[in-house]
């Protein structure tokens, strides 16, 4: 198995723990922009030193960023933070394992924005792939109750959060491949802790300032929950750092296609640690998800 197809499960299994720990922020009267701070404020730190230490024992030094650098990283840092709050928000109105699968429409998006954008090409196999994926995401769009006319029952708050979230996190993904690419010097984890670290640092202090703006005692209200934010800020880092490193050694939407292993993790989760139950339909579309999985696994 290849390198960097280990790391991509690294990072889903680092993001879903930090997922579950910003669910249990939002329910602790955090604000969706709260919880979605925590995972910045408690990583940008932690990365900066591991990023300055691992510049100099490894003799790469200080980074030369370029100027086509900056486009990318800050595309794909905004977009993370309103994917972000797109999925904190959907936890109101899906259960866990439904919330965290509605954003794997990522999947097929960074599929279409790595074409557009990076110029990554895909066979039809894989293409064929991520559409069934797909068609289990439209089965997830149905409320449990299933109740009303079908266009209410597809388009509703729940859909437009999740695949906001799916069209957001496949421009992150795209943009931070993208920044890695533009540094010239230095391995790939140099590339990938450098983005990393300069990315974190202009999205704690946008979200800083926002807060302060927007929304005025929820710094300290997260500084005040630290013992879980804490870990959101240590599963973020941990997550992000297997990200950048895998986006930079694979494109986008190859990486994110592997990562919905996060789905089996999350259904995990969800029934274990907040005792949820998953519907028929939801089985049907977690089922065609799996399928899709398997099939990219073994495409790529």
């Amino acid at each position: 198995m290849e390198l960097w197809i280990l790391i991509t499960i690294g990072a889903a299994t680092a993001q879903t723990l930090r997922f579950m720990l910003q669910k249990r922020l939002k329910g602790m009267a955090l604000s969706t922009a709260g919880a979605t701070f925590a995972r910045f404020i408690y990583s940008a730190p932690l990365v900066a030193v591991i990023a300055f230490v691992y510049a100099m024992a490894s003799g790469q030094g200080t980074p030369q960023i370029p100027p086509e650098f900056w486009p990318y990283a800050l595309a794909g840092g905004t977009s993370q933070i309103l994917a972000t709050m797109c999925v904190v928000a959907l936890f109101s109105h899906r259960n866990f394992a439904v919330g965290i699968t509605f954003k794997k429409t990522e999947v097929l998006l960074s599929a279409l924005f790595g074409f557009l954008i990076l110029g990554d090409t895909f066979t039809p196999l894989t293409i064929t792939a991520m559409l069934i994926g797909l068609g289990g995401v439209l089965l997830l769009s149905d409320p449990p109750d299933g109740v009303g006319p079908w266009r209410k029952r597809i388009f509703n708050r729940a859909t437009a959060l999740g695949l906001g979230a799916g069209v957001l996190f496949g421009i992150s993904g795209n943009g931070y491949r993208g920044a890695s690419l533009s540094l010239a010097q230095g391995d790939v984890f140099y590339r990938a802790i450098v983005t990393l670290a300069l990315v974190t640092a202009f999205q704690t202090i946008a979200m800083a300032l926002w807060l302060a703006w927007r929304e005025r005692g929820e710094i300290m209200r997260v500084l005040s929950a630290w013992r879980v934010a804490g870990l959101v800020g240590l599963t973020s880092m941990i997550g992000s750092i297997c990200w950048f490193t895998a986006f930079t050694l694979q494109n986008a939407a190859y990486v994110n296609a592997v990562g919905q292993i996060e789905l089996l993790f999350s259904l995990m989760i969800g029934a274990f640690v907040f005792g949820e139950k998953v519907s028929l339909r939801e089985w049907q579309g977690l089922a065609l998800l799996t399928l899709s999985i398997i099939m990219l696994v073994l495409l790529l």
